[in-house]
C-alpha cells in the first residue's frame, strides 16, 4: 500500500462537538478508500504531536479554519510544510477561509476530494513572529468594536414588571400592566456600533511607501497569492465626501507601522502592535483539491 493510501486522520475537538454526524460520515468515506488511523487531540498541544508523529501518512484534518491555520501554522513552525499535501474536511461553523482556498463544502464531498483530489501548490504570508496567513489579512479586524446583537436591558424589565404588581388592584392600570409585560419581554433596540476611527498607519510594499502617517487609512487588505509568488495589497485611504478609490499593488513583503494597531488574519485577530511586516513564501504548502 502507497502513502497516499494511508492517512492520519486528526479531527479537531471542536469539531466533535459541534457536528459529530458530519465527522462520523467523513471517517466512513475515508475508511472505505484507504487505510485510516485517526487521533483524537484534547487540545493544541495534543494537535501538535500528532502531527509529529505522522510518520509517511498522509495528513488530513478535520475541523474548521482554525484548525486548518493550526495545522498549517505548526507545520511552517516545524519547517514540514514541504513534505506533503494537505488535506481538509471542514466541519465547524466557520469554513469561509477553506471555502475560498477550492475546498468542497459537505462531508462526503470533501471527503472524496481527499481520496481522488490532486496536490495544488499555494503561496503562504508569513510575518516577521512567525505567523501565517493563508488567506487575507484585514486592518482593522472585521467587527473591530462590535457588540452582541440581541442584547437587552435587564433593569428595564425588572423595573416594570415591578411597578406593574403594585398597582394588581386598579381596574383601568390592568391593560397598562399587560402592554407594560409586553413591552418588557420584547429584546431592547441596540443602535448599531460605530465603525472604527481611521487609523494614522505607514504602509510599505517593497519598501516603497504607499501611505505615509499623515493621510489616516480606513482599511488595509492584504491577500495571499494563489501561486504566483506576490500578495495583493490594498489601501483605503479616509476622505471627505466621495469615497476615495482604493490604493491596490501587488508585492512581496509587506509592512505596516504606527500607533498600536490590531489584525485580522484569516479567522484570528492579533495584536496589537506597532510594526509587522508579512512576506510572502512562494508555493510554500500544498493543500489537495479537486482535480
Amino acid at each position: 500500500m502507497s502513502a497516499r493510501d494511508q492517512l492520519l486522520v486528526v479531527i479537531d475537538p471542536v469539531a466533535r462537538r459541534t457536528d459529530g454526524e458530519s465527522v462520523r460520515i467523513a471517517k466512513d468515506v475515508l475508511s472505505a478508500g484507504a487505510a485510516v488511523r485517526v487521533c483524537l487531540p484534547d487540545g493544541p498541544e495534543d494537535f501538535a504531536k500528532a502531527l509529529a508523529r505522522r510518520g509517511a501518512r498522509r495528513l488530513v484534518v478535520v475541523g474548521d479554519d482554525r484548525a486548518l491555520l493550526r495545522a498549517v501554522g505548526t507545520l511552517h513552525r516545524e519547517r514540514d510544510l514541504a513534505g506533503s499535501a494537505l488535506s481538509v474536511v471542514p466541519v465547524g461553523t466557520a469554513q469561509t477561509l477553506a471555502r475560498t482556498l477550492g475546498v468542497p463544502s459537505g462531508a462526503v464531498a470533501a471527503a472524496r476530494t481527499v481520496l481522488e483530489g490532486a496536490e495544488r501548490r499555494l503561496d503562504l504570508l508569513v510575518d516577521d513572529s512567525d505567523g501565517v496567513v493563508l488567506g487575507d489579512l484585514r486592518i482593522p479586524p472585521v467587527g473591530a468594536g462590535a457588540t452582541g446583537s440581541g442584547a437587552t436591558v435587564s433593569g428595564a424589565a425588572d423595573g416594570a414588571a415591578t411597578g406593574a404588581t403594585a398597582v394588581e388592584g386598579h381596574a383601568w392600570l390592568r391593560t397598562c400592566q399587560s402592554f407594560v409585560r409586553t413591552l418588557a419581554a420584547r429584546p431592547a433596540r441596540v443602535a448599531a456600533p460605530p465603525g472604527p476611527s481611521p487609523a494614522r498607519l505607514r504602509v510599505e510594499a517593497d519598501g516603497v511607501t504607499l501611505v505615509d502617517l499623515d493621510q489616516p487609512v480606513e482599511g488595509v487588505l492584504v491577500t495571499a497569492g494563489h501561486g504566483g509568488g506576490l500578495a495583493q495589497v490594498e489601501v483605503r485611504a479616509s476622505s471627505v465626501g466621495a469615497e476615495a478609490t482604493p490604493l491596490r499593488v501587488r508585492a512581496r513583503t509587506v509592512t505596516v507601522s504606527g500607533a498600536d494597531f490590531r489584525y485580522r488574519a484569516d479567522a484570528v485577530v492579533a495584536g496589537p502592535v506597532r510594526t509587522r511586516t508579512w512576506t510572502v513564501r512562494p508555493r510554500a504548502w500544498g493543500l489537495t483539491l479537486p482535480r
